[in-house]
């Protein structure tokens, strides 16, 4: 690392004082308004043709910026013909150029395809709370940060690392984690359709990002199945891409590289436009053991065919792999410390990981590692139909492949041996003096063992196909109503497996926990008896599980839009019919392989007003009904991994939401503010134990718990409902030419909001009267001597009322300075509080009693949190092309705190574990090129 730093040091010395950077600089303003109201256009990125400079137009559509002599500047806005204006002096003595006013028209023949404007809101305009991040910012502020992060200075926004490890990242808006947050790239849906999550780290596009949005709350997205928390929506370049490129390298903490280019043709006289970028980015990881690698490609066609026509391909992909710390394995506060003390020998303990280690002959090992590629190609066609109409489409398709590791063990506490730590508390069974994972230790059980391997390690694939189709009708009633409608297609197929990898030096493996559970009455395999579950299998046998899950969603959703003077309003529905159904090969035979199809109905009604009352205030208020499907795990399928029995009491979840807003907009200070509240209603919530864990002493005469379908008990919660409400602020000052002030507020007040109860259910089927029956014996019947408690046999019931929602700081604000020290430097300094944050809600399978009510606490309050973050950039000319240098400081004091952490059993300190701590201090420097 010192080597490699003392090179690039000495390169950019070399490259520094070897040109001449003593150009004429001019200073150049203007104001950007729309040419068919005169509005301002606020967020238009102002750059210099071939050149990496560029700002963005204030609230006010005003912008200022320092170029050379004779440049050429670029508008451009999103829907709008873009404008190129030439720097003239009027003689030589003059260094400032004032352009005037600059009136952009609206382009019916952009690329402004549905799939992309339908996700895009406009300040002063449309009627929702809405953060948008230019490219020059995330320049900036990215470094070596995951993506999510570069959204914590937001308002409602927090974002965690998670275990730490490369794309692990995770962000959660207003409360609501990545599960309930749409997450898009160009208007396309990319939250998992079995369970709605989101893996940044295969995503990877921050430098062909052209515009980056946050939408909170019901947002403007015209889909036919919005999201809870809101919308984040990466808009990547296309046809307005500039004729040029540029190549990068960067470099930064604990091995940190990486290499990108990117070229762009500009639109040809033909019509023709292509975007190419390509990266690599590698690194040992700041968590021990955490290396990584990294690709990215990107690739964007686009051809204007006619003045009624416009097509555009873009393919993009992230193929990746990075070791990582298991999400499971934080420790407890007390157990950090003795990390510290122990094993890091003055290092920062925070780095540490419980599963990190070595093999027989040195090699070093991990448990957790994740393997992936996801590309996408999605073709897009735009139809001017005439001068009020047009016909938007966009086809997709996402072919997923990769797995992550899973270890395997023919009991629970072999298989528990392969993590770290156990809720808290470090896992010692495998551990030597330094702190390392003894995976030595392995090879040497499973040598000795005369059954075969007593742990192996699988690859848990969780691989998928997936279709897409978005298609949406624009015209126009009158002067000043726009009516969208259109249809939202998707068909999803997950195909998961568990195949063995490793044997860890025995000679087989032996699957007897979980094949036990292979009946016959289900599998003709399970006749062989013994012999399927005592089988021996070798490395690409399956064991665990094999089954496809299977999504298809149909939606219509249509709009109306009003735009009058000083008023801006729309109404919105949306219709969707959302299918499940699963296909499993390893606990039955073909013919109950697949299970019922389970359709789920679920619709929106939501609508919003924007009202300009000067030049400077507006104010905006919106409000919205939810009714969306439950997810396929832990939803409509309680058992998703291993069984088909369908949960008898899924329901829809609904969520109720309004919102009001008012908004100072000014040359010098613009401001937001925002006031909202939402109501979740039917929350799914479900968890499932070992069936022992409640029949043992409670049985009235024996039973053989092999013989059910499954030995999993599950509770089924119903009537969870949580209530998020708060008030979020930001703002931006201008005091001087030089300098800019940004900063934000937000407060959140999120509860759970109800008495929930749930049924106590095995192989899917509601346990009524307390009895279950034996799968072998079906006439038989097994009694549970449950305590009542007044409640009805095989219930239970969670009082949750007022108890805080965890997870996600409540409390969050930022300060931020950027300032031009000439004009060719610039520098940052950011501030970032997190307060109110606590450790996420607590419910396992040991809080599971029949017939009992299990009355929560608040959790744990997480310390509160500041931190800083510096950045600074030198900007110069080699030869023709523009170069800058730049460099990021994140943490700036090193300053030690907790992220996250699950609440204990006394809600303190003391018992929060699976605590993770947030990086130190870090940095990067980068040299970019442009031509």
């Amino acid at each position: 690392m010192g080597k490699n730093l003392i090179h690039f040091l000495l390169f950019t010395l070399f490259t520094v004082f070897s040109v001449t950077t003593a150009h004429a600089q001019v200073t150049v303003k203007g104001q950007v308004v729309d040419a068919d109201n005169s509005e301002p256009m606020i967020g238009a990125a102002v750059t210099v043709v071939g050149a990496p400079q560029g700002v963005v137009t204030d609230m006010d559509g005003n912008f200022t910026l320092n170029v050379a002599a004779n440049a050429t500047i670029s508008i451009t806005y999103l829907g709008y013909k873009d404008v190129k204006k030439k720097v003239t002096l009027r003689n030589s003595s003059d260094r400032s150029v004032n352009l005037g006013v600059i009136m952009l028209e609206s382009d019916a023949f952009a690329l402004d395809d549905v799939t992309i404007t339908s996700s895009i809101a406009v300040a002063r305009k449309t009627p929702v709370a809405v953060s948008t991040i230019t490219p020059v910012f995330i320049e900036e502020k990215l470094g070596t940060q995951e993506f999510p992060e570069i959204l914590k200075s937001t308002p409602g926004i927090y974002a965690i690392k998670g275990g730490g490890g490369f794309g692990d990242s995770d962000v959660r808006v207003r409360g609501f984690k990545s599960e309930n947050v749409a997450m898009m790239i160009n208007g396309v849906p990319m939250n998992d359709m079995e369970w709605g999550g989101v893996y940044w780290s295969n995503w990877s596009l921050s430098d062909v990002t052209r515009s980056f949005q946050v939408q909170r709350g019901l947002g403007a997205s015209k889909v036919s199945a919005p999201s809870v928390g809101g919308s984040i929506n990466i808009i990547t370049n296309s046809i307005e891409a500039q004729k040029g490129g540029s190549v990068s390298y960067a470099m930064g903490n604990d091995g940190y590289n990486k290499i990108s280019f990117n070229v762009s043709t500009g639109l040809s006289e033909k019509g023709w436009a292509m975007s190419l970028l390509g990266s690599k980015t590698w690194g040992d990881g700041y968590i021990q053991g955490a290396d990584f690698e990294s690709y990215v490609w990107f690739l964007n066609i686009a051809k204007r065919i006619n003045d009624n026509h416009q097509l555009s391909l873009t393919a993009f992909g992230a193929p990746q792999w990075h070791n990582q710390r298991n999400k499971y394995d934080g420790l407890t506060i007390e157990g950090w410390q003795t990390v510290a003390n122990d094993y890091m020998n003055g290092e920062s303990p925070y780095r540490y990981n419980a599963s990190y280690g070595f093999g027989p002959n040195g090699e070093r090992k991990m448990s957790a590692r994740n393997v992936y590629n996801k590309p996408q190609i999605s073709l897009n066609h735009l139809w001017q139909i005439n001068d009020k109409s047009s016909l938007s489409t966009a086809l997709y398709v996402s072919i997923g492949r990769g797995y992550g590791y899973a270890g395997q063990g023919r009991t629970s506490a072999d298989r528990n041996n392969w993590y770290g730590s156990n809720k808290g508390s470090l896992n010692m069974t495998f551990r030597k003096s330094d702190g390392t994972f003894a995976y030595d230790e392995i090879y040497e059980l499973n040598q000795a063992s005369e059954s075969g391997s007593v742990m192996a390690m699988s690859k848990s694939v969780n691989s998928h196909n997936w279709y897409g189709l978005l298609s949406t009708y624009t015209t126009k009633f009158g002067e000043y109503i726009d009516f969208y409608g259109g249809v939202d297609f998707r068909y999803y197929k997950g195909i998961h497996t568990n195949e063995l990898i490793d044997l860890y030096g025995g000679e087989y493996y032996i699957d007897s926990d979980s094949r036990k559970n292979v009946l016959a009455s289900n599998n003709s395999a399970a006749v062989a008896g013994n012999s399927f579950v005592n089988q021996k299998l070798k490395v690409g046998d399956v064991v665990y599980r094999d089954y496809d899950g299977y999504v298809v969603s149909e939606g219509v959703f249509a709009q109306g839009e009003y735009n009058r003077d000083k008023i801006s309003a729309f109404v919105s529905g949306a219709v969707s019919n959302t299918s499940y159904w699963r296909y499993d090969r390893f606990y039955y035979d073909k013919d109950h392989a697949k299970s019922d199809t389970e359709n789920f109905i679920g619709w929106n009604l939501k609508g919003g007003l924007n009202y300009n009352l000067t030049e400077t205030h507006n104010i905006f208020a919106n409000v919205g009904y939810i009714s969306r499907a439950p997810f396929a795990s832990g939803g409509v399928f309680l058992n998703n991994q291993v069984s088909n029995a369908v949960n008898p009491d899924a329901v829809n979840e609904k969520v109720f939401s309004f919102e009001l807003g008012y908004g100072y907009h000014s040359r010098f200070f613009t401001a937001n503010v925002n006031a909202y509240f939402t109501k979740w209603i039917d929350k799914t919530m479900s968890r499932s134990t070992d069936i022992n864990n409640f029949y043992e002493g409670l049985i009235s005469e024996p039973y053989d718990a092999s013989k059910l379908s499954s030995t999993r008990a599950v509770i089924n919660m119903q009537g969870v409902n949580a209530l998020h409400k708060g008030i979020e602020l930001d703002f931006v000052a201008k005091p001087l030419h030089w300098l800019e002030i940004t900063g934000m507020f937000s407060i959140g007040d999120w509860r759970w909001d109800s008495n929930a109860s749930g049924n106590f259910m095995v192989n899917g089927q509601i346990v009524n009267n307390a009895k279950i029956k034996d799968d072998e014996n079906k006439d038989k019947l097994i009694v549970v001597n449950a305590v009542q408690n007044g409640l009805e046999p095989g219930t239970m019931e969670l009082d949750l009322k007022d108890v805080k929602v965890g997870g996600s700081a409540q409390t969050t604000a930022a300060l931020g300075a950027n300032a031009s020290i000439s004009k060719a430097i610039r520098v940052g300094l950011d501030w970032n509080f997190f307060g109110r944050n606590y450790s996420d809600f607590s419910f396992s399978s040991s809080d599971l009693t029949i017939g009992g009510l299990k009355v929560y606490e608040s959790p744990w309050r997480i310390p509160s949190a500041n931190t800083f973050d510096l950045f600074a950039s030198y900007r110069f000319k080699m030869g023709n092309m523009k170069a800058v240098i730049s460099g990021n400081v994140n943490n700036l004091f090193d300053q030690e705190y907790i992220s996250d952490a699950t609440d204990g059993g006394n809600h303190d300190w003391k018992t929060a574990y699976n605590v993770f701590y947030g990086f130190g201090r870090t940095f990067n420097v980068r040299l970019k090129l442009s031509f």
